[in-house]
């Protein structure tokens, strides 16, 4: 089984410009957990989790300095930049071991440099459910 049999094409796309806080309310709609940046060609450049924003909000106590998060910070200055990327010819196990690995719970799929889907930890968990084992 191959990625491209298992990622999600529909990503929901940020950029380094938009506020943490509209971030937070496009994910919580979405019901997703992070979410790609691009930048004004359609390039991934960066990757913005609940995680990262979950840090930024513990190095403040202060409740003035949390909103200051939400409303003033951008996702450049959280983001993880240049997340990690697989091809959609890729085995789901190599996908699988990858993430291991590196400890993440997200690929991004990139084609001929752009970018064509995600495949997430979940999608892996989805696909073993359903194959024949």
């Amino acid at each position: 089984m191959r990625v491209h049999d298992v990622m999600q094409t529909a990503l929901k796309t940020i950029r380094g410009t938009d506020t943490v806080g509209d971030v937070v309310a496009l994910l919580a709609e979405s019901h997703i957990s992070g979410a790609p940046v691009v930048d004004e060609h359609g390039r991934l450049v960066g990757v913005l989790s609940y995680s990262d924003i979950l840090e930024a909000l513990a190095e403040h106590s202060d409740p003035e300095e949390r909103e200051k998060v939400f409303d003033e910070m951008l996702v450049q200055e959280l983001m993880t930049p240049r997340p990690q990327t697989i091809t959609p010819d890729a085995d789901v196990r190599d996908a699988a071991q990858r993430m291991l690995y590196l400890e993440v719970h997200r690929l991004f799929v990139e084609e001929d440099g752009r970018l064509a889907g995600v495949v997430s930890t979940m999608d892996l968990v989805r696909a073993l459910a359903g194959a024949k084992v």
